[in-house]
């Protein structure tokens, strides 16, 4: 079982910045596929890619954050982080952490970040 420490999310202004973190289990962390997802609220929203960070090192970043966020993998202390820069009000969802070691998945609980005058 992976284990998550997600954290960094909250109230954010327009033009505002936040940086999400998570912390994955040691043991598991330098050999997986990381990634943010998100999810607006509603039944009919799906679960959207945000940003990947490869075991690699080779990230990605979806078209609409390209520019204003930028994601990173800190080894040391086995943390994904999202740097969130000129936050938008459509930027608003619930971020969730992603892990995929071989056929394994699993999810954060994720945390709810809101970007509202």
């Amino acid at each position: 079982q992976v284990q998550f420490e997600e954290s960094g999310g909250g109230l954010a202004q327009p033009g505002g910045s936040l940086r999400l973190s998570c912390k994955v289990s040691e043991t598991i962390f330098s050999t997986s596929d990381l990634g943010w997802y998100r999810q607006a609220p509603g039944p009919k929203n799906q679960r959207t890619w945000v940003a990947l960070a490869f075991r690699t090192g080779k990230t990605h970043l979806q078209d609409s954050v390209k520019g204003r966020f930028t994601t990173f993998r800190d080894n040391a202390t086995h943390t994904l982080f999202l740097q969130m820069s000129d936050l938008q009000p459509e930027d608003s969802a619930l971020y969730q952490c992603n892990v995929v070691n071989r056929g394994y998945v699993a999810w954060g609980q994720g945390t709810q970040v809101t970007v509202s005058s």
